[in-house]
């Protein structure tokens, strides 16, 4: 059986990187980051345009340099505008579920208010995470 693969939001990268989740979903995300962390070129765009200290900066370049990162291909971006005519959400929303969607990955995010309306999206939510 194949093991499930998880894009990670930009929520859940600086919560983790900041060690803010709850212990169960550090311990899950920890999980997650020991295989390759997968990304949206969007969450790379968010994430490394924080302005933060030098040495935190250095943390988010660190996590980004280890991981795959999804760019726009013609299938995120159909998905992506089918996913905007459908549930009317933000464009930066749109590409991250329309990434994990052309993938067949479960988005990790606490950002359940947009995406739980996405039905076709699996969502996981480290900060109810228990184990």
């Amino acid at each position: 059986m194949e093991q499930q693969q998880y894009l990670i939001d930009t929520n859940a990268v600086v919560d983790y990187i900041g060690n803010k989740l709850p212990m169960d979903g550090m311990a899950f995300m920890n999980n997650v980051i020991d295989n390759v962390p997968f990304v949206s070129i969007i969450t790379k765009i968010e994430v490394l345009g924080f302005t933060t200290l030098d040495k935190h900066y250095k943390l988010l370049t660190d996590f980004m340099d280890d991981a795959i990162i999804f760019t726009l291909s013609n299938e995120i971006v159909d998905t992506c505008i089918e996913l905007r005519k459908k549930y009317k959400i933000k464009l930066p929303d749109a590409i991250i579920a329309a990434t994990a969607l052309s993938q067949n990955l479960v988005l990790i995010s606490r950002n359940d208010k947009d995406f739980k309306k996405i039905y076709e999206l699996q969502l996981f939510n480290p900060w109810n995470a228990s184990t």
